[in-house]
C-alpha cells in the first residue's frame, strides 16, 4: 500500500499507517464477518531477478487456475508441501482451500475446505501434511479448523464472545495450532490448542493488546504480532516462557506471520512511505540479523507469510495488473 504525504505530519502519517495496515492484515487474515480472504495458487511462469530486494532467491510464482484473480500461499514444509487458498472472498470468490504439492502443476493441487463451510483457508500445515485454518459457516461465523491423519476437527475458544471470530493459523508436528478470538468488545487475544486434547491454553503478552499468535515450530516456538502501548503494531517471539518483542528497523508496522526449527522469522513490515514489504529474521535473539525481501514482480507489495527448515519462503504480493499472485521462493 501506498500513502500519500497530502501535507500529513510525520506523527499523523504513522499514525494513519498504523491504523490502515492493521485494518488490512485483520481483513487479511481473518475472512469473516466481511473478513478478506488469503488464497493459494498453482504453477505458472517462473521470474528471476538480482535486485537488491531480491538477490540470493530464485522466484515462482504459483497461482491457482481456478482463480488467477487472487492467490495467496501462506505455509510451506520440509517437503515442499504448500498450504493456502485462492479466492479474495468477494461476491463469485469464495475463499477455497488447498494444498499443492511438487512439482507444482495444476495437477498437484488438492482441494481442502471444511466440510459445510461457505469458505475455508488453510494457513498451516506440518511436515505431516496436517494442517490447520478456519473456515465461514453460513451465518458467516469462522471458526479454527486442524485436519490431522484426514478428519477434520473444528474449534472454538470458550472465551469468544458474540459474533463469533476464530481462527487457527499454524499447526507444528506435535499437534500444537495456534491462533486468535475476538471477544465481546472486539479485541483479539491469542491462545494454543492441542488437537489431542483439545485443551486451550491463552497466550497473553506481558506488553500490549490485539495480540495474534500466527506461527509454531516444532520446539513449541510461538510468533505473532500485538499493538504496543505507543500504538504501533510489533512482532513477539514467545521462547518458552519468555516474550521477546521486535520490529524491522525503521517500521512501525512488523507482521511476522512464520517460523522455522531455528527460529528464522518471516512476516511482512510496512516502510516509512507506506509500503509493504516482507521479510526474513536470523537469530532474533542473539545478534539479529534482518533481511528485507521483495518479489521482483511486487516491489512495495510483498508479504512472506512461511517458510520451512531449508529455507524456502512462501507468500504473495500484487502484480501490476492488480491481482494478488502467490509465490515459492528459494534459495540459488
Amino acid at each position: 500500500m501506498v500513502f500519500s504525504d497530502g501535507g500529513d505530519t510525520k506523527e499523523s502519517k504513522k499514525t494513519m499507517v498504523n491504523s490502515l495496515f492493521r485494518r488490512f492484515i485483520m481483513a487479511a487474515i481473518v475472512a469473516a464477518l466481511g473478513i478478506l480472504v488469503l488464497t493459494v495458487g498453482v504453477a505458472s511462469a517462473m521470474q528471476l531477478s538480482n535486485s537488491p530486494a531480491s538477490k540470493g532467491y530464485k522466484f515462482t510464482t504459483l497461482n491457482d487456475n481456478a482463480d488467477p484473480t487472487f492467490n495467496q500461499l501462506l505455509s510451506i514444509n520440509n517437503s515442499g508441501v504448500i498450504a493456502g487458498y485462492f479466492g479474495s472472498g468477494a461476491s463469485g470468490h469464495p475463499n477455497q482451500g488447498y494444498t499443492l504439492k511438487p512439482p507444482y502443476g495444476q495437477g498437484n493441487c488438492t482441494n481442502e475446505n471444511f466440510p459445510g463451510s461457505v469458505q475455508t483457508q488453510v494457513t498451516g500445515i506440518n511436515n505431516s501434511g496436517d494442517t490447520s485454518g478456519f473456515y465461514v459457516d453460513a451465518n458467516r461465523n469462522n471458526f479454527g479448523f486442524v485436519e490431522w491423519n484426514g478428519v477434520f476437527t473444528s474449534y472454538k475458544d470458550p472465551h469468544t464472545g458474540s459474533g463469533t471470530v476464530n481462527q487457527l493459523l499454524g499447526i507444528n508436528d506435535k499437534g500444537i495450532a495456534v491462533g486468535f478470538y475476538v471477544d465481546g468488545n472486539g479485541d483479539s487475544h491469542t491462545y494454543k490448542v492441542n488437537q489431542a486434547s483439545s485443551k486451550f491454553t491463552a497466550i497473553v503478552p506481558p506488553n500490549g493488546t490485539d495480540a495474534v499468535a500466527t506461527g509454531i515450530n516444532d520446539n513449541g516456538d510461538i510468533v505473532g504480532f500485538l499493538t504496543g502501548s505507543n500504538g504501533d503494531t510489533v512482532g513477539f517471539l514467545l521462547k518458552g516462557k519468555t516474550f521477546t518483542e521486535f520490529d524491522f528497523p525503521g517500521s512501525t508496522v512488523t507482521n511476522p506471520f512464520g517460523v522455522n526449527k531455528s527460529d528464522q522469522i518471516v512476516g511482512s513490515y510496512v516502510d516509512g512511505d507506506g509500503n509493504m514489504h516482507g521479510f526474513l529474521l536470523t537469530s532474533p535473539l542473539n545478534n539479529a540479523q534482518w533481511k528485507s525481501i521483495d518479489d521482483p514482480n511486487g516491489i512495495g507489495t510483498t508479504t512472506i507469510n512461511g517458510l520451512n527448515d531449508k529455507g524456502q519462503l512462501v507468500g504473495f504480493y500484487v502484480d501490476s495488473n492488480g491481482n494478488t499472485d502467490g509465490f515459492l521462493a528459494k534459495k540459488k
